[in-house]
């Protein structure tokens, strides 16, 4: 359900969503996939996997999260609409990369959660907070948190 409450901001958000998921698609999602291949990591992107809906194939896109013993928060920019949510909703286990070692784990939507608060949390250091923050709302068409509880021991 959007959380935008006339017809107007919701066409908005749709062509931000249309937008943002070309660039992620083609340009940024390739980019960091490529140099994750490479071997070249970043505190400010993981991998997570998941299962295709339609496919069954493992599907596999870069997100920043935050990690702590129980599991992995994650702001799906675009809500339930993007494909990787898409995906999680049919099937919940998924799989993040934490470090160098994949974690098995169940995903769920918060709606209740604070993503503006929740996407502070990823910026590499407090100074920086505000401007990450920023950078995600103004990539975000309509965001969720996701948290991703771990099924394995590490």
């Amino acid at each position: 359900m959007s959380r935008h409450p006339d017809p107007a901001a919701q066409r908005r958000a749709a062509r931000k969503f249309q937008r943002e998921r070309l660039i992620g698609r083609y340009i940024a999602n390739p980019i960091v996939g490529g140099l994750q291949r490479l071997g070249v990591r970043t505190s400010l992107a993981t991998t997570l996997e998941t299962t295709g809906r339609k496919s069954g194939e493992p599907r596999a896109v870069p997100v920043a999260a935050t990690f702590d013993d129980e599991g992995a928060w994650i702001v799906s920019q675009h809500g339930r609409r993007s494909g990787w949510a898409v995906n999680m909703t049919a099937e919940p286990e998924v799989r993040i990369l934490q470090g160098g070692t994949w974690r098995t784990g169940i995903g769920a939507f918060r709606p209740e959660d604070d993503t503006h608060a929740r996407m502070r949390t990823f910026a590499p250091s407090a100074a920086l907070a505000g401007v990450t923050a920023s950078a995600f709302r103004a990539l975000a068409s309509d965001p969720i948190s996701v948290r991703i509880t771990f099924t394995d021991a590490p």
